[in-house]
């Protein structure tokens, strides 16, 4: 049997029992597989432990935080993020296992997604290549501690692979729709906490843009509807994101205590 790839494959799980066999199976290759659940209700421990003995549990409490302590647990220099809806080809896996017997002159390469909703590849609406960082050298690499797409802070020098990570990123629309909505939730709470200075022109401009890019400048338009749709997605979750923030402020202005208002004297107090 050949020698497994010196790499750590980091997998982040929440009731994932559908998706984690497939993507462990696929993550065989490497020497160490690391699965940090969040607290799973279903099978998702169990079958992990089919895999891996480096199994462990935290309660996620933002998104960059839990990916970092991630990556801490482990034991490799070079570590693979994936998550449990994808799934690494047998083609990147060579070209990974290719990669760390050279001499590698950079801490961190970008990885193609190729993303499906349902059966169906999403082609254009800047869906693929889409690449991402998601393998680095670990001491390199940390997350912002951010609750919503968390920003990525690397030094060095950044490669590039040609072969894909597989996306399983939503089973249909309606799946598709029930994450816009959660994500654009966590957005405005983001929002809310910096009280960010937005106002609907602003959102209105900004989600007219997104789905231009998508649809016309991204080549949306060549999937038909389905591109369509995914690109007046992009376009919704701005405008979703704005109205669930002002929600929020209004909400905090209803339950804000009332201001006294001075009874007029010198004495600094306020009329009951």
């Amino acid at each position: 049997m050949p020698d497994k790839a010196p790499v750590s494959i980091v997998v982040i799980t929440k009731n994932e029992e559908n998706n984690i066999a497939d993507c462990l199976r696929s993550a065989a290759w490497a020497d160490e597989i690391v699965v940090l659940d969040d607290a799973s209700t279903d099978n998702t421990v169990n079958i992990a432990r089919q895999f891996t003995d480096k199994v462990f549990s935290r309660k996620m409490d933002n998104e960059g935080r839990h990916r970092n302590y991630a990556y801490s647990l482990a034991k490799n220099k070079w570590v693979l993020s994936l998550d449990a809806d994808e799934r690494v080809t047998p083609e990147l896996a060579e070209e990974i296992t290719i990669l760390l017997k050279t001499e590698m002159k950079d801490n961190h390469y970008t990885i193609p997604i190729k993303s499906f909703i349902g059966k169906r590849w999403i082609r254009h609406s800047g869906w693929y290549p889409a690449p991402k960082v998601r393998l680095f050298d670990k001491d390199a690499f940390k997350y912002e501690e951010a609750e919503v797409h968390p920003r990525i802070f690397i030094d060095g020098s950044c490669g590039h692979l040609k072969k894909d990570i597989i996306h399983y990123s939503y089973r249909d629309f309606h799946d598709f729709f029930v994450s816009i909505n959660n994500q654009t939730t966590l957005e405005a709470k983001k929002w809310f906490k910096e009280r960010r200075n937005v106002n609907f022109i602003k959102m209105y401009r900004k989600a007219c843009s997104r789905f231009l890019k998508g649809y016309v400048q991204k080549g949306g338009f060549k999937d038909g509807l389905l591109g369509f749709t995914i690109s007046w997605a992009g376009g919704l979750y701005q405008l979703m994101s704005f109205v669930k923030y002002k929600e929020m402020l209004y909400n905090a202005e209803l339950t804000a205590e009332p201001k006294k208002e001075k009874c007029g004297c010198e004495c600094g107090h306020g009329k009951d």
